[in-house]
């Protein structure tokens, strides 16, 4: 391109479907890979120390000011920024508005969208349209997991919260276990939308799947599970509870968001995090204290709990384990068969800017999106 003219790539849902958003199998590779970089360094997020999630607007319980919103299920706007080196050597934004309510008008609750900027000049190359990738990237790390800390004989998959991104969890997790012949589904009822829903689709899409449980409760769908992935959205309290004896040996617990489980009981389990500073980044600025009998507060977070269990000295930083230390061969990833794992995945604006990196490419090879202009020649020189 000639400069000093500027323009980008702007790719809708129905261009980036034409894009590959929606290929599982190439999303988890890019994924992987893009772990194998965070455990060298060569990235950068946002933050003091690099490796914040992402700026975050919430509003106030109430306001003075009739037109601001007040909080509300699910309502903030948020900011995730990153640099991804390697072969990416790109920057990024994901930028998104969320609404719980939003659902009763026919829209999803989160509206996203992804900007890439070119890391010399920062112009912008692409604007892309960002519900399917995120809930893609989403889903290819619980099947990312589950490809190198899974049992190799895992059959029964528990889903709890049967929504969008459990439903690319599923697509990415059985991708890469394939003796899975029961499925176990965790919705706020047996009978709930969502729940009849994921049920469904897995006899559409799996015929494999001999059993599908719609279950009443935490315990009936952790019992005998021997792969677990949950994506819930509840309010802050009220997350979904796990407790030590309906884990089985060699389960596999995967959480990308929300998780209660009583600290002391976990303390000789091994833990897999993705991002142990962006963790702390959370414990930072969450302090959250302890009850009237002295026990550390839970947070819903799986990794942050983490950090305070080795800020309390129940564990040692060193126990916990990064995605990118086992793709790059520093430290082993399942140990025994009855080995019961924890795996703590928020989600990077890193996978983000990979995965939208890899779409933006595939559309520049295809002829796929709408050039738009930004300037021939900037005006202001």
């Amino acid at each position: 391109m000639s400069y000093p003219k500027v323009d980008f790539l702007y790719l809708d849902e129905p261009s980036m479907l034409k894009a590959g958003v929606c290929d599982m199998p190439a999303c988890m590779d890019v994924v992987e890979e893009c772990y194998h970089l965070l455990g060298q360094g060569d990235y950068v997020m946002g933050g003091k120390n690099h490796d914040s999630h992402g700026v975050k607007i919430v509003f106030p319980k109430t306001s003075p000011f009739p037109n601001m919103p007040i909080e509300g299920p699910d309502r903030r706007f948020m900011a995730m920024v990153a640099y991804v080196g390697g072969r990416f050597n790109v920057a990024g934004e994901k930028w998104y508005g969320s609404n719980g309510n939003n659902r009763s008008i026919g829209l999803p609750r989160s509206i996203l969208m992804m900007m890439l900027n070119d890391v010399e000049t920062g112009k912008p190359l692409a604007y892309m349209s960002g519900n399917l990738l995120s809930s893609m990237r989403t889903g290819a790390m619980p099947g990312l997991a589950a490809k190198l800390l899974a049992r190799d004989d895992s059959k029964v998959l528990t889903l709890v919260g049967p929504g969008v991104i459990c439903r690319s969890s599923l697509r990415a997790i059985m991708s890469q276990r394939f003796d899975i012949d029961t499925i176990k589904i965790k919705g706020s009822s047996p009978t709930s939308a969502n729940a009849i829903k994921m049920k469904e689709y897995i006899e559409e899409n799996y015929p494999q799947v001999k059993n599908i449980v719609l279950c009443r409760d935490m315990e009936e769908a952790l019992k005998d599970a021997d792969i677990i992935t949950e994506a819930v959205s509840c309010k802050e309290g009220e997350w979904p509870e796990y407790k030590r004896e309906w884990l089985k040996p060699g389960a596999l617990v995967i959480s990308t968001s929300t998780f209660n489980m009583e600290h002391k009981s976990i303390v000789d389990l091994k833990k897999v995090i993705d991002n142990y500073g962006m963790y702390e980044n959370y414990a930072e600025e969450d302090n959250v204290g302890y009850d009237e009998n002295g026990n550390r507060l839970h947070t819903g977070c799986m990794g942050e709990d983490f950090v305070y269990m080795v800020q309390d000295g129940l564990i040692e930083r060193d126990s916990l384990t990064t995605f990118g230390e086992i793709i790059r061969g520093k430290k082993p990833g399942r140990e025994s068969d009855d080995e019961i794992i924890l795996v703590s995945i928020e989600g990077m604006p890193t996978e983000d800017v990979a995965w939208a990196y890899e779409c933006y490419t595939y559309a520049l090879v295809h002829d796929i999106g709408t050039k738009l202009k930004v300037w021939d020649r900037p005006y202001a020189f």
